[in-house]
């Protein structure tokens, strides 16, 4: 690596980072690497080379101009790449963030990590398990040789306040017995416009998925990183059913897990207006999250309790609503995650989303995806090689 490191073995100078693609997501991330204090842009790689003069060329400026960055001078004054494997060989680099179609991911994760070099990757970090097996694979084996190797995903969402005080919550055992959790999911809109704006969209080539893969990897993500993983997966979905499109654009899940408790997670890109209404019921209450209002029904006493001990066939358990605070966004949950993964990188920080959880979305997803085409329970885990046949198959011949 290119930095020079103290006697603690850390990096005293800023993260050196070379960004792979400045589409949407990567021009955001270049800003956030510029603006951050622990960052620094060292390289910029896109196969359009128009992108580089383009993308900030007509930035709005901030109501002190004098304390804007100029973050075009900084992208043309940053070493500049059309080839990825060039960068990696040129580029004085300490750490890579990749922004590029999904299928990209594993093989430029892999590249990075042969040179000793920490990943910060877009979500989903692959397209299916076996492709996110490969690469925690090969940052296992590079790790070995490079002990200090960093590699994180860009789930920002469990940056926001909500979510970590649901959580935390979960986890305190405030609920209880967990028995249900439901998570309608349909404020994904998009319109026929949307999807004929590229032709990777929407296709088993070029996204190796619809709103399960492009659209809720963050949701599948926080699924499993506040309930954990479910034991087996029904699902249903719906090819093309709203928009002229080859994948998913509705799905339907229900999830079992081993202690008993169910799961339902509902989506599509075709309602307006859409929902986002999580649900949370365990013995001792109920926790509602929609439309930024976070919502605890606790129980006087267990609900199982009442089941066995009542001797009145319908009385419920009273209980008491209260509307819970929590942290609001301080920051874009974006730059916190950069900032999380190059303070790990400098001084050891725990990371807020390590890589190797990323393949629990995928892993749902393709159960999802798996359960549907075979109709019936998926077990997880499940033959990762499965699955990478079907989408070979889907691919090849998408499904009608």
């Amino acid at each position: 690596m290119g930095a020079q490191q103290n006697e603690e073995g850390m990096t005293d100078s800023p993260v050196r980072i070379g960004i792979a693609g400045i589409g949407n997501m990567g021009k955001a991330h270049v800003k956030h690497v510029i603006d951050l204090p622990n960052t620094e842009l060292a390289a910029v790689c896109d196969n359009n080379k128009d992108r580089f003069q383009t993308a900030f060329a007509h930035e709005a400026a901030a109501e002190n101009e004098d304390a804007a960055p100029d973050y075009a001078r900084i992208v043309a004054d940053a070493a500049q790449f059309t080839d990825y494997q060039s960068m990696l060989n040129a580029a004085d680099l300490d750490a890579v963030l990749i922004a590029t179609p999904h299928y990209d991911h594993p093989d430029m994760s892999l590249l990075a990590f042969e040179r000793g070099l920490h990943v910060l990757v877009e979500k989903p970090i692959a397209v299916h398990v076996k492709e996110a097996e490969r690469m925690l694979a090969g940052y296992k084996s590079a790790k070995a040789r490079h002990p200090e190797l960093v590699f994180a995903a860009m789930f920002m969402q469990r940056t926001w306040g909500h979510w970590r005080k649901i959580k935390a919550l979960v986890e305190s055992g405030e609920l209880g017995q967990l028995i249900r959790c439901t998570w309608i999911i349909t404020d994904w809109f998009r319109t026929q416009q949307y999807y004929d704006s590229g032709g990777w969209r929407a296709t088993w080539s070029g996204e190796g998925g619809g709103v399960l893969m492009n659209q809720c990897p963050h949701n599948l993500d926080l699924y499993q990183w506040i309930l954990g993983m479910p034991a087996r997966v029904q699902g249903f979905v719906r090819f093309g059913k709203h928009h002229r499109i080859e994948v998913e654009d509705e799905a339907t899940a229900y999830f079992e897990h081993a202690d008993g408790m169910i799961g339902h997670f509902i989506t599509t890109t075709g309602e307006s207006p859409g929902s986002n209404r999580l649900e949370i019921a365990g013995e001792n209450g109920k926790l509602v999250y929609q439309s930024g209002e976070l919502e605890l029904y606790r129980n006087e006493w267990s609900s199982i309790k009442q089941i066995r001990e009542s001797d009145d066939g319908f009385k419920a358990v009273p209980c008491k609503r209260e509307l819970l605070d929590y942290e609001a966004k301080t920051s874009h949950g974006h730059e916190r995650i950069i900032e999380n993964f190059a303070d790990a990188i400098l001084n050891g920080t725990a990371l807020i989303a390590p890589a190797e959880e990323g393949r629990n979305s995928i892993a749902i997803n393709n159960a999802i995806i798996l359960s549907a085409h075979k109709q019936g329970m998926v077990e997880l885990p499940f033959d990762p090689d499965e699955f990478a046949a079907l989408l070979e198959q889907y691919i090849a011949e998408p499904p009608a």
